[in-house]
């Protein structure tokens, strides 16, 4: 599993990725000479009744845990700001590699996954590295000077360690091998069921209108019985460490206490060896305990690694080529031989044989059926996606050829589902142009409709909109999404069914306005009414990903079948509502 991604998150925390366990160390080597210290003190002072050696040894240990205190503190201060340090820098590592993602990057995940991603495996693998430059640091340091100093007592005890270590550390590596696969099934059951409760959520009203509570309530509780059973079998594994630590450790200890209290009795040992040789052993399992622990934490972890670890490394498809263009001349936009495939197979595919030509200041209209991959036609303009074969070029250059920055500052989208964000008014709007000033952002919204609405409402532009903008009107969402389109200038304004929920009339007016004020814009507008689009220089027919009439109103009415049958049934329609 490859882990060096994660590493360059610890930037700019390297001092504390380095002195914490390095503190620890020096902790660990202090504690590590009171029992040889106490052993001393018994020999030499209690069965001597040397009083002055003892007052004097009592004053050494003093000394040495005061200087353990303060390398401990140091150490706990350290390690917080480090693993702070390294979950700030991999959370935002992570949120900018997402933000660089083309739309075809964001469809291998889905965003219940990324959330999790971004939030509890991040935060595992913050306490992953809070334990590792303390715990396991302090238990490898404790377990080394437990058995340096036993050696150094009595080298023939000593050897017991020999065996027991080497056996815990094989029995590990088989439990790591078995619960690896376990726990990354859990965290896959995890994005699972944090999507159930995001599409509940999202779709709450749905829910309450259908009556389907109950239905939602029962899914959720198969996931989240799904998921306990996939915990329980995954640390069923894991319970078992903490017993195979303390069996090795006892066996050292039965051993040391039988061997060690022959040796006591044959004057080969000191009574107070012998005791400083047990609490050795006892330092052995606070390190084997805390190893265990902090093995534990890293097998829980694991998982989250990989997955972090996928986002980080995933290639972004579209990038930047060293010598882009960082200037658009002209809007005039054109399509040669243009086929796509979301699945990259020409048997796939969405579009096929796209020839199409757009001149600057021109209105486009796209019509067509669900699914004849209009929202399609438009994503491949600002490189939301890539072209499979053939190429889209913006002033003769080919799309791919610019600066994506550029490119995507030169056009505007507006979108049928609009997003708003909590907020003011002003403050979505500014999200056009932010350094717009008071009279382009009412000019805007006087063109897209939407001013005398705003001015209605108690604080006007400082009103503060909600999450998702619950608090104004799917048709007034839309409004201020065109006004933030707006407020860009751009050289292409992609309207994507953005006045489905508003009235005709006011489609009508807005239309107006786009074509008397914006007359130097590209301007493509996708609809379903063709009320939306009659008055377009040129209007496109799409079906199945192919162009199967282009032309005026006029000249589609009388030579395009599918443009026939959806004015006429519109035009039903409307006749049908005014009776």
């Amino acid at each position: 599993m490859r882990i060096k991604p994660i590493f360059g998150s610890l930037k700019g925390y390297y001092k504390e990725t380095f002195l914490a366990p390095l503190l620890v160390i020096l902790e660990t080597l202090l504690f590590s000479q009171i029992p040889f210290i106490i052993a001393k003190l018994i020999d030499n002072g209690i069965n001597a009744s040397n009083k002055d050696y003892i007052i004097q040894t009592g004053l050494q240990l003093l000394f040495i845990t005061f200087v353990m205190a303060i390398f401990g503190v140091l150490a706990g201060l350290f390690a917080a700001r480090g693993a702070a340090g390294f979950s700030k820098n991999l959370r935002h590592n992570l949120f900018y590699t997402i933000e660089n993602y083309s739309f075809s990057n964001l469809d291998k995940f889905s965003s219940s996954s990324l959330i999790v991603r971004l939030t509890t495996d991040v935060q595992r693998l913050q306490n992953v590295y809070q334990m590792s430059v303390r715990g396991a640091f302090r238990a490898l340091s404790s377990i080394f000077f437990s058995i340096y100093m036993s050696y150094i007592i009595s080298p023939r005890l000593s050897l017991a360690f020999l065996f027991a270590v080497p056996i815990s550390a094989i029995l590990l590596l088989v439990i790591i091998k078995l619960a690896f696969p376990r726990f990354d099934k859990v965290f896959k059951e995890i994005d699972n069921l944090n999507r159930i409760v995001k599409e509940n959520l999202d779709g709450s009203r749905v829910v309450k209108a259908y009556v389907q509570s109950d239905y939602e309530i029962k899914k959720f509780k198969e996931k989240s019985s799904k998921l306990e059973k996939l915990y329980i079998s995954a640390y069923k594994l894991m319970v078992s460490v903490m017993p195979i630590m303390l069996m090795c450790v006892f066996a050292i200890t039965i051993v040391i206490v039988f061997f060690g209290s022959k040796m006591v009795i044959n004057s080969t040992l000191t009574t107070g060896e012998l005791v400083s040789l047990v609490s050795y052993t006892s330092m052995a399992l606070f390190g084997l305990i805390m190893f265990s622990a902090v093995f534990v934490m890293a097998i829980v972890s694991a998982p989250s690694v990989k997955r972090i670890v996928d986002v980080l490394e995933e290639s972004v498809d579209i990038k930047d080529k060293k010598d882009s263009i960082k200037e658009i001349l002209n809007s005039d936009i054109e399509y040669k031989d243009v086929s796509f495939s979301y699945l990259k197979r020409d048997d796939k595919l969405c579009l096929e044989n796209i020839n199409l030509k757009i001149k600057e200041g021109e209105s486009i209209g796209i019509i067509g059926s669900t699914g004849s991959s209009k929202t399609t036609l438009v994503n491949l303009i600002p490189r939301l996606y890539d072209v499979q074969s053939g190429s889209i070029t913006i002033g003769s250059v080919d799309v791919r050829d610019y600066n994506i920055k550029i490119l995507r500052d030169s056009i505007s989208y507006a979108l049928q589902k609009s997003v708003l964000f909590s907020g003011t008014i002003k403050e979505n709007l500014l999200w056009g142009n932010e350094n717009a000033s008071d009279e382009q952002i009412v000019e805007m919204c006087k063109i897209a409709q939407i001013h005398d609405f705003i001015m209605s409402l108690e604080g006007g532009y400082e009103y503060k909109i909600e999450r998702g903008g619950v608090n104004v009107s799917g048709g007034q969402r839309q409004r201020l999404s065109i006004a933030r389109a707006l407020l860009k200038s751009p050289k292409i304004l992609i309207l994507d069914d953005s006045t489905s929920a508003v009235d005709m009339s006011t489609e009508a007016k807005i239309n107006k306005e786009l074509k008397d004020k914006l007359p130097k814009t590209t301007k493509i507008i996708i609809a379903q009414r063709i009320s939306s689009i009659e008055n377009c220089d040129n209007i496109i027919v799409l079906d199945e990903g192919k162009i199967v009439g282009e032309g005026k109103h006029d000249f589609l009415l009388k030579s395009n079948a599918i443009y026939q049958e959806v004015y006429y049934t519109q035009k039903k329609e409307v006749s049908d509502a005014s009776i």
